[in-house]
Parts: C-alpha cells; sequence; structure tokens
C-alpha cells in the first residue's frame, strides 16, 4: 500500500505552519534503507523498496507545508563500489519509481530536476530522468531535486574546471572570483542553499554531500531509519529547525537589532504610502 498523506497527517503538520519560518530548501541524506530490511530479516531491496514510500510521503507533506526545494541524496558516487546486484536492482527500481511518479507528481505541479554525474547512470535511467525533467519543467509548486551518481568533491572540481576556462579565455578576471563565482558554477546553481540538512539512521557525517551548499545549513540527525521516517519524524526535524537561532556569524543581539530595524522601515513604508 502507497503511503499517502493523511488528514491525521495534515493535522500534525499544521503544528509547523503555526510557526511559519518554514525551511525554503530541505535536502535529506535518506539513510538506512539496508539496516532496516535486514532487522526484518528482508533482503536489502525491500529496504529500498519501502524507502521509495518515505519519499512520496516527504514530497506531499513539502507540497503541503509551501517548502520549495527538496533535495534527496538519492545514489552517491560511491554507492557505484557496492554489490553489482544491489547497484542494478537500485538502477531499476529508479526507472519504476519514474515511470510509476511522474504523472503524478507532473499533476500536481512538481518539477523534476537531477544534479550529479548522471551521464554515468544506465541509458535506461538516463532516459526516464530526462522525459521526467522534460515534462515537469514547468511546473513549480516544489522542486524535487534527485542526487543521482553524486559527489559534493567531483561538483567542486567540476566548478574550479569551469571557472578555470572562463579565466582562460579571458572571460572572468582572477580577482573577480568570489563565493558568488563558485556558487554559479555548481549542479545547484539555480536553487538557493539548504536552509535545513536532515539525516536518518543516526550516522552524524553529511558523507560527501553538497558540501559548499551547507555550510550554513541547520543539520538534524535521527536514528529513525528512512524507511520508518514518517511526518512525525518530519515534523520533529522541522520544529528543532524552527526553535534555532539562525545568526550567520552573528551575535544574538545583532540578530535582533536586526529584526527591529526591518520592522521600522515596514512601518515607515507603509507610513509614507
Amino acid at each position: 500500500m502507497k503511503r499517502r498523506l493523511t488528514d491525521k497527517d495534515k493535522l500534525i503538520l499544521d503544528e509547523v505552519k503555526k510557526k511559519k519560518n518554514i525551511p525554503l530548501h530541505v535536502a535529506i541524506i535518506m539513510d538506512g534503507n539496508g539496516r532496516w530490511a535486514s532487522k526484518k530479516g528482508l533482503p536489502r531491496v525491500a529496504g529500498h523498496q519501502q524507502g521509495v514510500e518515505s519519499v512520496r510521503l516527504m514530497v506531499e507533506s513539502c507540497v503541503y507545508l509551501g517548502i520549495k526545494f527538496l533535495t534527496l541524496y538519492t545514489f552517491s558516487s560511491e554507492n557505484w563500489n557496492r554489490p553489482q546486484k544491489e547497484v542494478s536492482t537500485l538502477m531499476r527500481l529508479i526507472v519504476k519509481s519514474l515511470q510509476n511518479e511522474t504523472n503524478e507528481l507532473h499533476s500536481n505541479n512538481i518539477k523534476i530536476t537531477t544534479i550529479g554525474e548522471t551521464n554515468k547512470l544506465p541509458e535506461l535511467v538516463q532516459k526516464e530522468l530526462e522525459d521526467a525533467r522534460t515534462k515537469t519543467a514547468d511546473n513549480d509548486k516544489l522542486v524535487l531535486n534527485l542526487a543521482l551518481s553524486y559527489s559534493g568533491r567531483t561538483e567542486m572540481v567540476n566548478a574550479v574546471k569551469k571557472i578555470s576556462e572562463m579565466v582562460k579565455k579571458g572571460d572572468l578576471e582572477i580577482d573577480s572570483i568570489n563565493e558568488d563565482t563558485i556558487s554559479e558554477n555548481l549542479y545547484t546553481e539555480n536553487m538557493p542553499d539548504p536552509d535545513l540538512l536532515i539525516r536518518s539512521g543516526g550516522e552524524f557525517r553529511v558523507s560527501n554531500f553538497l558540501l559548499w551548499q551547507i555550510a550554513y545549513s541547520e543539520i538534524f540527525v535521527t536514528n529513525i531509519l528512512w524507511p520508518d521516517f514518517g511526518v512525525n519524524e518530519f515534523k520533529c526535524a522541522l520544529q528543532d529547525y524552527q526553535s534555532r537561532e539562525r545568526r550567520f556569524g552573528l551575535i544574538s543581539e545583532q540578530i535582533s537589532n536586526s529584526h527591529k530595524n526591518t520592522r521600522n522601515v515596514e512601518k515607515l513604508t507603509k507610513q509614507m504610502v
């Protein structure tokens, strides 16, 4: 049975909605599929299959909350080193999921994008991805961004190469290179950096995921394995995010004064109008 967002789930998420400061971009390291299957005496593929159900639930939750970007660590460059049988099974599962879900994602105004070296994926996977990207290209309710054959270090190396080529051609001065230059040459050039990074499965590492982009992301780690990750767990992560003060190198007093100044400017602008 497909895991879907229920009216009860929506009531749970309404607790998050009340606080207003909902992240624009959530990134998730979906860890624990294999361990989930092993604990139940099932083949690892069963964990990956159940993990797809959690993905669907998170997509529906993000749409309900108005989150605009959801990036999922779907298959890392390092995952190519897993047993060939498991890799082949994962590739078939990706194809099946795209075939089963793309039409519904499209009807719900969700855009599918990818980051990573997708040219290394099997041709059938590449075709299904291209079809899904093309079909959903004009949608704007939620960007569902799949990290496939992805490596944060490789992404940064490729960005350096692109920037170096621009310098070599004379299109860019070395002294003009700044943080924006790096960001604009990453796979995620058209996306804001994640506000919140969630990792299921209890491991406290980022595993080569969005190394540049998560510099100021809030990080939430849960022991819950990905196939068991549901609305309650998502609510906990979001409420934890909402409870934090995001200072970006400033101190609390500066943040408070900044908010006061913002309110004063808004008040003055209304008076002028």
